[in-house]
């Protein structure tokens, strides 16, 4: 079963393990740091104990070694080299920003895809917004989740969308805001 929350995380943040919730992801997705593997088996031991399910962002070998629950692969990454993942009980979750991209995933095998950004972000001016974002997870009956620009002023939208969950990127880097278990705790799903 497939977590409702997931937090993008590039680093160690001891506030994300904070909530007392199990039904939460972490998506490791730094690709530049020298001390990448010290830092994810750090996160995967606290995964661990949390009970959240940890993923990979890139990275299948790096996944396999610190026995993270499956794997994400990045809009950007366009190669389907995800060979018998399926008999390595690994999950397989993407990002995707139009119809052509969720197509790509769902040849990459992906269980969950993400369908980015769903709101305005900092980066990103242009947004799918609540009919664009049903239209493509309605289409395409797959496990879906939202991510771009969610925040405490607009998390209570997600109730309108066709989705199993959402992802977090700065917003969880906030402080206090999302950060906080108290918008962790709030029941949308």
């Amino acid at each position: 079963m497939l977590p409702n929350l997931f937090i993008f995380t590039d680093e160690y943040d001891k506030q994300i393990f904070e909530n007392n919730s199990t039904n939460v992801g972490i998506i490791y997705r730094n690709y530049n740091s020298l001390n990448r593997k010290k830092e994810l088996l750090k996160i995967a031991k606290e995964c661990k104990k949390k009970r959240y399910k940890l993923f990979v962002s890139n990275s299948i070998k790096l996944a396999l070694e610190v026995k993270a629950d499956g794997i994400y692969i990045p809009s950007f990454n366009k190669i389907n080299a995800n060979h018998n993942l399926e008999n390595k009980n690994f999950i397989v979750l993407g990002s995707a920003h139009n119809q052509k991209q969720i197509h790509e995933k769902i040849l990459q095998k992906c269980v969950g895809i993400f369908i980015s950004p769903l709101f305005i972000t900092k980066n990103n001016k242009k947004c799918l917004d609540i009919y664009k974002f049903n239209f493509l997870s309605l289409y395409n009956k797959k496990i879906f989740f939202a991510l771009g620009g969610i925040n405490k002023d607009n998390v209570g939208k997600l109730k309108l969308l066709h989705v199993n969950g959402f992802g977090g990127i700065s917003a969880f880097k906030k402080k206090p805001a999302l950060k906080r278990p108290a918008f962790l705790k709030k029941n949308i799903f």
